[in-house]
């Protein structure tokens, strides 16, 4: 069905006039008699009828009228750019998924934001998992936030900071008396952080390239799991500095530059690129690129 029709239908039963009918539409007359012919085929019903020089609607037509002409300013308000976005009575709940120490430092801030400011808005947090960009696509996540980047074009995604790699470990471990050397990182065990259970990461490679290797014990899918057996043991970790911090902190452990050429961890943050022009989505997006930053600062503030 043309809903077309419609619009043409509010018109004529609005003007009772096939002319003026024409001049709001901007068509011809004969235009808008044959689309009012065609409404009479679809309906079964003549709608408007001459009565003189002017033309009367019928009982289907008045019948009906009220309730076409709600059915087109429904239309036209749905399509109607929305500029202006309610966040008393914005109601949604949006999924975003990260890296668990990315979502520590994201979600008491954005908790906060939430609670002040959107009363109707909820935020399911969830950790990462192995579905990447396929569950952006599918809309099961509004917004991923970690260290890659996406491999498809219709996933946008903005670096908000990149973090120095460290090597952790608990207090009093040997690694602490001396300097830390590339061969004495070598020797020590090490438990690597990684969702898909790999062993091997980029700081593998930077030792291969000095003729080195690492003996890694475990591969634990988040750095708090990570962190906390580092606490308990002898193995150390390689995590994102500023991000772990507190972290670290909370458990007594120190921390010391790497002696290896290794590439600061990016933060990504992704989304559909559906998502562009919703405004909810777009005030979402602003709250997490603030929370973050202020987590960072504060942390490199007491550092």
């Amino acid at each position: 069905m043309d809903l077309n029709l419609l619009i043409a239908l509010d018109t004529l039963l609005e003007t009772n006039s096939v002319i003026a009918a024409a001049e709001r539409l901007h068509l011809t007359p004969p235009a808008v008699s044959r689309t009012l012919s065609r409404i009479r085929h679809v309906t079964g019903d003549d709608i408007l009828v001459r009565s003189g020089r002017t033309m009367t609607p019928t009982p289907y037509a008045l019948a009906i009228r009220d309730e076409v002409h709600a059915l087109v300013d429904q239309a036209q308000t749905l399509l109607k750019p929305r500029r202006r976005l309610d966040l008393a009575t914005l109601d949604r709940v949006f999924t975003i998924r990260g890296h668990d120490v990315l979502v520590g430092a994201l979600a008491p801030a954005l908790t906060a934001t939430l609670a002040h400011t959107t009363p109707n808005l909820r935020v399911r947090w969830l950790a990462e998992a192995p579905g990447g960009d396929q569950d952006l696509i599918r809309g099961q996540v509004d917004l991923e936030i970690g260290a890659t980047e996406p491999s498809v074009p219709e996933i946008v995604f903005e670096k908000l900071a990149t973090d120095r790699l460290v090597a952790v470990f608990r207090h009093g471990h040997p690694l602490a008396r001396d300097a830390l050397t590339t061969k004495r990182l070598a020797r020590v065990d090490h438990v690597t952080i990684s969702r898909r259970g790999r062993f091997h990461d980029a700081v593998d490679d930077a030792l291969a390239a000095q003729g080195l290797e690492r003996r890694v014990l475990a591969s634990l899918p988040t750095a708090s799991l990570a962190l906390a057996v580092v606490a308990q043991t002898d193995v150390i970790a390689i995590v994102a500095e500023t991000l772990c911090k507190p972290l670290c902190d909370a458990l007594g452990l120190e921390t010391r530059r790497v002696p290896i050429e290794l590439m600061a961890t990016p933060v990504i943050l992704a989304w559909h690129r559906r998502h562009d022009s919703d405004p909810a989505h777009a005030w979402l997006r602003t709250q997490v690129v603030k929370a973050l930053s202020e987590a960072m600062t504060q942390t490199k503030a007491i550092r």
